[in-house]
Formats: structure tokens, sequence, C-alpha cells
């Protein structure tokens, strides 16, 4: 059981690790969203995914070791988490002050992610804003207005007027 313990212990602290370098990949991240740097953005995008992907190994490992302690611990068939397991561990106060410690830790990473994801996400729907309002911006100076003719049923004939530049004489 005590090699489980540490190998739980092991895998909650490479967790919060990775956690720790994806918000260190944040700021980058910020920054290329802000100053719309996209070649750099495609870079740390890159590097997150091969860190996420880290983080789900991470995370199977961590179930696999949970199944294995709920054997040994005689609660085959039921998958525990690390909470019920700090539960289970009121026998065995020092291990289950390291598992609080390890599980409080990798909390904290985890919601500190999250909060930076939003930052992130809002910004992102402001640039994407800024974008669609570029873009309604360009197509209606190339768009002439209308003029106020009406056809026999009172609607708008849709002539445009000017379609050239200056009407100037020299």
């Amino acid at each position: 059981m005590a090699s489980l313990m540490e190998e739980l212990l092991g895998v909650l602290r490479e967790e919060k690790n990775s956690y720790e370098d994806l918000l260190a990949l944040t700021d980058s991240k910020r920054d290329a969203i802000v100053h719309n740097k996209l070649d750099i953005l495609e870079q740390v995008t890159e590097k997150e995914e091969s860190i996420s992907s880290v983080l789900k190994n991470l995370e199977k490992k961590r179930l696999r070791v949970l199944k294995d302690m709920a054997v040994v611990l005689g609660h085959d068939g039921e998958e525990l988490t690390v909470t019920q397991m700090i539960e289970l561990l009121d026998k065995q106060p020092e291990e289950q002050k390291k598992l609080t410690a390890a599980r409080d830790e990798l909390v904290e990473a985890a919601s500190k992610m999250q909060f930076m994801n939003q930052q992130n996400q809002i910004l992102l729907n402001q640039a994407l804003e800024m974008v669609e309002f570029d873009l309604t911006l360009f197509k209606s100076l190339r768009q002439a207005p209308e003029t106020g003719n009406y056809d026999r049923n009172a609607g708008s004939t849709g002539d445009l007027l000017g379609q050239g530049g200056f009407d100037a004489k020299q």
C-alpha cells in the first residue's frame, strides 16, 4: 500500500507541475492574442497540446493507481476519488496529510488554469468582435447608398447612387 501511496503522490505532483507549465504559457498566449501575433499563438497552442497529452496520460495513471488502492483496501469494483481515499486513510494521519496537501495543490493549480482560460476566452471573443466590426466597416465602404426611387407597388427600386468617384468637370 505504501508504494501505491507514493506512486499516487508522485502522479499528483506531476499533474500539478504540468498545470504550472500550462500557466507559464498563458502569459505568452495572452500577449499573442492582444498583439495579434498568430505565429506565436500557434507555437503556444502546440506546446499546450503537448502538455495536455501528458496530463491525459497522468489522469489515466492516477485512475489506475486509485483502482489498485481500492482493491488493496477491499473496495474492489468501486471507483474511488482522491477525496474518498483521504477519508479512508483516517487511521493513517501522516499519509492522509500528504495526500490532502497534494490534492489541494493540484486543485489550486487547476483553478488558476481555469481562470486564465476564461480570461483568454474573453480576449479571443473581443478580438473576433473587432474582426467582425472591421469586415462590416469594409463592406459598408464599398456599398453606395440607395436612391429614394419607388416602383408602382411602393417598394424601393434598389437603385444605387453613382458608382463612380467624384463627378467633377475640369
